[in-house]
């Protein structure tokens, strides 16, 4: 379980560091997908959308309704969770550069 927690936690951050490198700090679930493929986490589309709907819980994205998909934003507090300078529990940490 513990191993499950830390993966969830990472791939959260994942999540916020790829908007972070995005222009307008938005991108869709596809995108966002493949950002998560290309750092190792191999999660569903499922999955993509759970962390979504929870970094939207927890004020660090905002989402929009395009039909079939989402498109992600990137919020200030999201992007100070992402450099390390405010902590979310359920997010890793990023180490200092």
């Amino acid at each position: 379980m513990e191993l499950e927690k830390f993966m969830k936690e990472d791939q959260r951050l994942v999540i916020l560091r790829s908007l972070q490198e995005m222009p307008g700090y938005e991108a869709n679930e596809s995108i966002i997908d493949c950002c998560l493929d290309g750092w190792g986490h191999r999660v569903s589309r499922d999955a993509v959308r759970m962390h979504l709907s929870w970094l939207e819980e927890m004020a660090l994205v905002s989402l929009r309704d395009l039909g079939d998909y989402k498109i992600a934003t990137l919020t200030g507090r999201g992007e100070d969770v992402a450099t390390g300078q405010a902590v979310v529990p359920g997010v890793k940490r990023p180490r200092a550069q």
